[in-house]
C-alpha cells in the first residue's frame, strides 16, 4: 500500500475571524476556515476527498475525472507525484487532444498523469458501467482504482465529516461552495445539533440536492445533519465570472489580504453579502465560510 506520508495536513485548518462592515451593520460575524492552508499542492477540500480514496486504492494506479481547468485534476496529479503513483486523467472534449495543453492540463502533465480525451456524449455517460468499462479499456487503465469526478463519493464524504467536527460549537451557520456536493455532505455530518450547513452551488441546474442527498444515504445510510442550497450565485455556471464577480472578489482581497479563488470562494462570499442585505440571519449568528480553494501553484 502507497502511503501518503507526504500529504501530511495542516490540521486542523485555521479559523480565522474578519471585521466586515457588511456583515457586522447586522449583527453579525464572519470567520473563515481557511482549508486553503491545509497543504501546498491538495488545497482544502482536495485533501479532504483525496486522500481517504488514495488509502482505498491500496497502491494502484489513480484514474479520474474532469474538464480542461479541473482543480480536482490538478489536485490527483499532485498526488502522483508526490506519491510516486501513476495517474490517468480523462478529459472532457476529445477536440482538446489537438490543440496545446492549457496551463492547467500542462500542469497535470508535468506532474506525470497521462492524460486521455474523450468526447462530451461518451463523458456525460462515464458512470454507465459498460461506459466507464469501455473508457477504462481505451485509456490502458483497466486495473486502477476510479475517483469520480470532482472526489465525491463515499470515501470522500466521510473525509470531509471531520471539517464539520473541527467547527463544531464554532458557528451557527458553516457555508460552503458547492461542485459534486461531496464536502457538504460531509460536513453537514461532521456539525453538532443546533448547527446548520449553507451549500452554494457554483453550477446551474438544480440537480445538487438530490446528488447530496444520494452521497449522504450510501456514506451514511441517510440524510444526515441540517443542511440547504442557495443555487442563486452561481453566475450562469461552472467556471463563468463576471466583472461584477471580479470586482467583488478584489475589493474582498483589498480588504482582508486574503487571495480570493474565483470559481467556488468567490461565488460563496458574494451570496454570503447578499444574503446578509436580505436579512437571512437573525443577529448574532456567526457564519463560517469555508475556504476550500486559491490558485494552485505554477511551480
Amino acid at each position: 500500500m502507497t502511503s501518503p506520508v507526504p500529504l501530511v495536513p495542516r490540521l486542523p485548518s485555521p479559523l480565522q475571524a474578519v471585521r466586515d462592515d457588511r456583515f457586522e451593520r447586522y449583527g453579525l460575524r464572519l470567520l473563515l476556515k481557511r482549508d486553503d492552508l491545509i497543504h501546498p499542492h491538495l488545497i482544502g477540500n482536495k485533501w479532504r476527498k483525496l486522500v481517504p480514496n488514495i488509502e482505498a486504492a491500496k497502491g494502484r494506479p489513480l484514474v479520474t475525472f474532469g474538464g480542461a481547468y479541473s482543480n480536482h485534476l490538478r489536485a490527483t496529479a499532485a498526488a502522483g507525484r508526490l506519491l510516486r503513483l501513476p495517474t490517468v486523467g480523462v478529459v472532457r472534449g476529445e477536440e482538446l487532444a489537438d490543440r496545446p495543453l492549457n496551463p492547467s492540463l500542462a500542469r497535470c502533465a508535468s506532474d506525470g498523469m497521462r492524460l486521455h480525451f474523450i468526447d462530451r456524449s461518451t463523458y456525460r455517460r462515464k458512470t454507465e458501467p459498460e461506459t466507464l468499462a469501455a473508457i477504462l479499456r481505451a485509456a490502458g487503465a483497466e486495473e486502477a482504482y476510479v475517483v469520480p469526478e470532482g472526489g465525491s463519493n463515499s470515501e470522500a464524504v466521510r473525509g470531509c465529516r471531520a471539517l464539520g467536527e473541527e467547527l463544531r460549537g464554532r458557528a451557527g451557520i458553516v457555508a460552503v461552495a458547492c461542485g459534486t456536493g461531496g464536502t457538504l455532505a460531509g460536513l453537514a455530518a461532521g456539525l453538532a445539533a443546533g448547527q446548520r450547513a449553507l451549500g452554494v452551488p457554483v453550477l446551474r441546474g438544480g440537480f445538487l440536492e438530490r446528488d447530496i442527498q444520494a452521497l449522504q444515504e450510501r456514506a451514511f445510510g441517510g440524510r444526515t445533519g441540517s443542511w440547504s442550497l442557495d443555487e442563486r450565485f452561481h453566475f450562469d455556471g461552472y467556471a463563468r465570472t463576471t466583472p461584477e464577480l471580479h470586482a467583488f472578489a478584489q475589493d474582498f482581497e483589498d480588504r482582508h489580504g486574503l487571495p480570493v479563488e474565483r470559481l467556488y470562494v468567490a461565488k460563496l462570499l458574494y451570496g454570503l453579502v447578499a444574503l446578509a442585505d436580505e436579512g437571512a440571519f437573525p443577529r448574532g449568528t456567526t457564519i463560517a465560510a469555508v475556504v476550500t480553494g486559491r490558485p494552485f501553484p505554477e511551480s
